[in-house]
């Protein structure tokens, strides 16, 4: 039974057109193939990735962070309460109406209180400007050299001129050393990312990315074990030749270099738009979905793989509007981009609490039993 669902999983007409096969892909006078087994070696490449990356951060991101001057703002800590705690790890961190109510009854403290506790515990949750640089310069470094990379094993090439030509002869392209290594570098990182999301910096569009690395992964590796090469090199550099100015960005954002995050930002956007919405879909995509056609019928795997396509078109859309919004934004004169993904510390100064607290009293009448009495006009909390 189980050798009959084996057959059919690596079934000649799943994974190539009529007319080709596993077959194709044996090696024969040092002509080397792509093997399913090759791609085992990104496991260990991607634990490398995890340990570079510490050391990276601590000996490289850390100190270039002093040298550009990022600091934080100091934070006060929530004070330690039992009561608030509990309700804020097992029931919510952003507590109704009705349970700041119940709260307050259970600490003998005043509205204000305990909406100034759970910001600031809120904020001690947040990742501080030191994590945030360490992670896009890692990440800036990587897509730098990835993309120059990628590009000094692609110029020469002849179907980076001509995206028709990724099909010449296909399936039996010979796989070239810098595929193999452009391949395996890439499909280790993504891996690696993958891996680290548990400890990286959750921003508003995680489970997008966790999509994104997901399909990113699928497509490398499938594209792999079916000789899409060509078609899949074209792919990893178009997505490395604006994710490298993207980081560079947000570390000069995390530093305070309002000028050069604006400019940088702008022509990131300007290079997202043009390859992830022009060169990608109109060029790519149309390569390996479109003109395919006019030379074999189409097949499973086909499908496959242009579905993957299709989904990083629609998460490129995605992240084009709120890369739009963020130019907007700032374009009229404000200081700096603001990146739309990230939460931001929620504002607690002593002043505003004192004030808001004779503000309540001015509405409700003076503190009765530790808090401040609600009415139904109470404003809803943010």
């Amino acid at each position: 039974m189980l050798s009959r669902v084996y057959e059919l999983i690596w079934a000649d007409w799943i994974w190539f057109p009529e007319g080709h096969g596993w077959a194709d892909l044996t090696d024969h006078d040092d002509v080397v193939f792509p093997k399913p087994r090759d791609l085992w070696a990104t496991i260990p490449i991607a634990l490398c990735f995890l340990v570079i990356r510490q050391i990276f951060e601590r000996t490289v991101a850390t100190p270039l962070a002093s040298l550009l001057g990022v600091s934080d703002k100091k934070r006060v800590c929530a004070s330690p309460n039992p009561v608030l705690e509990s309700f804020f790890c097992s029931t919510s961190k952003h507590p109704t109406q009705s349970s700041i109510e119940s709260l307050c009854k259970q600490t003998d403290f005043s509205v204000r209180q305990v909406q100034r506790w759970f910001r600031r515990r809120r904020n001690q949750e947040r990742p501080n400007k030191l994590k945030k640089f360490r992670e896009a310069s890692w990440r800036f470094t990587f897509y730098l050299v990835a993309f120059f990379a990628g590009l000094a094993a692609l110029i020469d090439k002849p179907w980076f001129h001509d995206m028709k030509l990724m099909w010449d002869d296909f399936p039996k392209m010979p796989l070239l050393p810098s595929q193999y290594w452009y391949y395996m570098i890439e499909l280790g990182f993504y891996i690696s990312l993958l891996l680290s999301v548990a400890s990286d910096i959750k921003r508003k569009d995680f489970k997008e990315q966790i999509i994104h690395h997901i399909a990113t992964i699928s497509l490398i590796s499938f594209s792999w074990l079916v000789n899409y090469i060509r078609g899949g090199t074209l792919v990893m550099l178009v997505h490395d030749s604006s994710d490298y100015l993207m980081e560079s960005a947000k570390m000069f954002n995390y530093a305070g270099w309002r000028k050069t995050c604006n400019f940088i930002f702008t022509l990131f956007a300007a290079v997202f738009i043009f390859t992830r919405l022009v060169i990608l879909p109109f060029w790519i995509i149309y390569t390996t979905c479109v003109y395919p056609l006019t030379l074999y019928p189409p097949f499973p795997g086909f499908y496959f793989f242009n579905g993957l396509m299709l989904v990083l078109q629609v998460l490129h859309i995605f992240w084009a509007a709120l890369i739009l919004r963020m130019v907007v934004k700032f374009l009229p004169g404000k200081d700096i981009v603001e990146d739309e993904r990230s939460d931001k510390d929620e504002t607690d100064s002593e002043d505003e609490g004192e004030d808001g607290e004779l503000r309540e009293k001015s509405k409700n009448g003076h503190v009765q039993n530790g808090h401040t009495p609600l009415n139904n006009n109470h404003r809803k909390i943010d």
